[in-house]
């Protein structure tokens, strides 16, 4: 007796969507499924590895770099793959999520990429989810266009030849997509963005003379990117592609990735196609896996943790050293300013900042850097410019006078800076204004100037519970206490209630927001990832 077919991929609790047919094919979805069949048991185990790492950090507060693996970094034999033309110039990439007028923006934006977000810039609505997919297939097919219904606006693509290349980020391993099932449980959201966009773009991509080209976020171990690696070789065979089409980019935004830079990119060599040093959830890893090690990992308000931070800056340095040393691009953080259109003041100081932020990025050996905004797109071009010139990059720029310890990468207490009451309040501000957005649908958000994501939202929160635990004392004397926070919350939502009026307010989330960031700020049991608890209540 033939053993029975496999179950197939189910839609759950999904409304229709238009055009949906158009990505949800039988054939994407077949693949989805064995996606997850042969790697979802192997994501749970890395899971559960991560929450034992954290055990072990808890237990001795401390970090280093892995014995075991100690011949991989040793080895000065080996390089990633080199670059594909498309990703051989990559000096100022763009980021958001991927709505119609965004797809159509960030292509047209003169950055030499654009990172397509499934992710942190991306609330993962079952509609962004699917509709996202479908808008990149319309951008690669020439059919995209959009009207602001609002303003009239039209906006088209300019000619392909000066499009900016996309790298696609998908979600992190511990995201479920709660509507595609197998075998009676959720997909993760990861495979589900993967799976979806390679089926349906790489030979689409091949054909525009690019390829499919990957961000991945969240990594914690070369083991994860491992994983990463036999996904996409399984990929790539089952589609017939050759093997190492594929190219990614590895986000090092936790501190345990930090020690294991060399690792992933050695685990991915094939297709690996460089790092990017993040800001804001480097500094909620930090916070989350040292979030019990005493005074010493206690960090001051975000906003005064620049890269120049003597940790951060062992950070930076290293991945630039790492990244040449294997001959791999080495991409710089975000400026998230957002340019206002009445306050030429803020923008002239804000265009200095990024001015600065960007020379010191390219002074220090990085391949390109992030923008949010096309507005910044010149300024970023202008830095890197004056530095590469002609060239594509600077991977010939070995930066072997860096010479970073273990101990430097966890140098929390060699800031001067402390928390603030201010810093709680702005805290407490972003938290809820970026979650009300986000339970609607919305993962980039303009707040204060500043293009809020996910990532934010996390290092808003977990600095509120670290400095509670921690029992911080602000300048004013005050100490940081669940009911300080509970009246500073209480007093914001009174603003924006102000703010918006009694009818816009109602018909928004606040409450929602404001009872679920105290929630993720307030419980003893510190959550993983605020999306966590968010994904359940978020409006589909």
């Amino acid at each position: 007796m033939s053993a029975p077919a496999p179950s197939p991929l189910a839609i759950v609790e999904a409304e229709p969507l238009p055009r949906q047919e158009e990505v949800l094919t039988d054939a994407a979805l077949a693949f989805v499924a064995e996606l997850h069949r042969r790697f979802t048991p192997r994501r749970d185990e890395l899971l559960a590895r991560r929450a034992e790492r954290r055990a072990e950090i808890a237990r001795t507060s401390t970090l280093d770099f892995l014995p075991e693996t100690a011949h991989i970094r040793e080895d000065d034999s080996w390089r990633v793959a080199p670059a594909p033309a498309a990703l051989d110039d990559r000096r100022v990439e763009i980021t958001g999520p991927t709505d119609r007028k965004m797809t159509i923006n960030a292509l047209n934006s003169g950055a030499r990429v654009w990172l397509a977000d499934f992710e942190d810039a991306s609330a993962p609505t079952w509609e962004n989810v699917v509709l996202g997919q479908l808008n990149l297939i319309d951008a690669y097919e020439r059919r995209i266009d959009f009207t602001d219904p609002r303003t009239g606006k039209s906006y088209a693509l300019r000619p392909a030849e000066e499009l900016a290349t996309v790298v696609m980020r998908p979600r992190g391993w511990h995201l479920e997509e709660r509507h595609l099932h197998v075998d009676g449980r959720p997909v993760p959201g990861a495979l589900v963005d993967f799976g979806l966009y390679f089926f349906h773009n790489a030979r689409r991509l091949l054909d525009l003379g690019k390829g499919p080209y990957f961000y991945l976020p969240k990594t914690e171990s070369h083991l994860e990117a491992r994983l990463w690696n036999d996904v996409f070789v399984f990929a790539q065979d089952h589609l017939g592609i050759d093997r190492g089409t594929i190219r990614a980019t590895v986000l090092i935004e936790t501190i345990t990735a930090a020690y294991e830079m060399e690792e992933i990119l050695y685990e991915l060599r094939d297709h690996a196609s460089g790092l990017n040093a993040g800001r804001w959830d480097y500094l909620f890893s930090i916070v989350k896996n040292f979030r019990d090690g005493g005074a010493r990992f206690v960090l001051p308000d975000r906003n005064a943790v620049t890269m120049t931070a003597p940790f951060m800056r062992a950070y930076t340095e290293l991945l630039v050293r790492t990244c040449h040393k294997r001959g791999a691009h080495a991409i710089g953080g975000m400026a998230a300013f957002i340019p206002s259109r009445k306050d030429a003041e803020v923008n002239k100081v804000a265009f200095e900042k990024v001015k600065a932020d960007k020379d010191r990025e390219a002074a220090d050996g990085f391949d390109g850097s992030w923008v949010a905004h096309p507005d910044l797109v010149p300024i970023a071009m202008a830095s890197f410019d004056a530095v590469l010139g002609d060239r594509p990059n600077q991977k010939d720029r070995l930066r072997e006078d860096v010479d970073v310890k273990a101990a430097d990468l966890i140098a929390i207490d060699a800031l001067a800076a402390k928390p603030t009451y201010d810093g709680l309040v702005n805290a407490v501000q972003v938290g809820i204004r970026y979650i009300e957005a986000w339970l609607r649908g919305l993962g980039a958000v303009a707040i204060f100037n500043l293009m809020e994501d996910a990532a934010t939202a996390e290092i808003s929160r977990s600095q509120i519970w670290q400095w509670i635990n921690a029992g911080v004392v602000f300048e004013d004397g005050r100490r940081a206490t669940p009911e300080l926070a509970r009246e500073v919350a209480a007093a914001e939502l009174a603003s924006i209630r102000a703010e918006l009026g009694e009818e816009a307010f109602a018909s928004g989330r606040w409450q929602q927001a404001h009872d679920l960031l105290l929630q993720v700020a307030l419980d003893d049991d510190y959550a993983d990832f605020l999306t966590l608890p968010a994904y359940e209540a978020l409006v589909d």
